[in-house]
């Protein structure tokens, strides 16, 4: 019987095995291909208002769960969670999706996999959009030199450790981890309980919450390849009011990324294609341009 909740949805939901993981996406529209990839502690929903919207402009925009996440395949380990297994699983995606290249828009963990997936596999991107992640380089120098950016990295230390991260986000029904979405810097109905309900759910599946926390234990353990310039159109979009990611970090970045269009927008926070859709969504429509054109 089909699911009329379901039916009401306007995406489709999609797998498949790409890069020996398998893969969870959902996909809207037709046209050139946009790959929308999501970061901590969210999963594909994180796009939800951004889906319809680019779909509407004339992209086949496909939002998958990142290895890991959700409903897709969630291996053993830390090594599986490094920065190359990642940035292939995006690449071997697009291929599978009968593209050679995409326009790719990332936000957080998605956007440090954007933005390796840009220098190490340039040829499967068109343009690139990034929301509050920092480039590689930028967090290396700003971890280094700015006490502020040392302070705000505290739980990526604490997520280091055995164990105890995984239950302190689960301990009394996830209270942690849903308070990350009602932080006093985030704008007051970004996320309604539905959507908080859910990415609760999507936490609690049998293994996710420590492959989501494998992102952050590989990122030491297994350092990524060296940097390289990144030629390709690039826009950064950046709330303002990150409690995790300084201001900084939008700084200097024009030898590593020359192309680049920086947007900051001042009242929101790291949860900025939540708190701003409207405005987000102009920002991406706006730098991509009308499909095929």
């Amino acid at each position: 019987m089909s699911n009329p909740a379901a039916q009401a949805e306007p995406w489709t939901h999609h797998e498949a095995v790409v890069n020996e993981v398998r893969l969870h996406w959902v996909q809207a529209g037709e046209g050139p291909l946009m790959v929308l990839l999501h970061g901590f502690p969210e999963f594909w929903y994180g796009w939800r208002k951004q889906i319809p919207a680019l779909a509407a402009a004339g992209y086949r925009v496909v939002a998958p769960d990142l290895r890991g996440y959700n409903q897709s395949d969630k291996p053993a380990g830390i090594r599986p969670y490094r920065v190359q297994s990642r940035v292939d699983d995006v690449a071997a995606l697009i291929r599978h999706l009968g593209a050679e290249r995409a326009h790719v828009v990332a936000h957080d963990w998605g956007g440090i996999v954007a933005w390796w997936l840009a220098m190490v596999h340039p040829e499967r991107i068109d343009r690139l959009a990034i929301l509050n992640a920092p480039h590689p380089r930028a967090f290396s120098r700003e971890i280094r030199r700015n006490p502020r950016q040392m302070m705000a990295s505290w739980y990526a230390g604490f997520f280091q450790l055995p164990a105890l991260p995984e239950a302190a986000l689960r301990a009394r029904d996830y209270r942690m981890l849903r308070g990350i979405f009602r932080a006093e810097s985030v704008r007051p109905g970004a996320f309604s309980g539905e959507d908080i309900r859910r990415y609760r759910n999507a936490a609690a599946q049998p293994g996710a919450l420590t492959a989501m926390l494998n992102y952050y234990r590989a990122a030491v353990r297994y350092p990524p390849p060296p940097t390289r310039t990144i030629p390709h159109p690039t826009l950064l979009i950046w709330g303002v009011r990150d409690q995790a990611l300084t201001l900084e970090l939008t700084e200097g970045l024009e030898p590593w990324v020359p192309n680049l269009r920086i947007e900051r927008i001042p009242e929101a926070s790291h949860w900025v294609a939540s708190e701003y859709p409207d405005r987000v969504n102009a920002l991406l429509t706006g730098f991509f341009g009308p499909a095929g054109g």
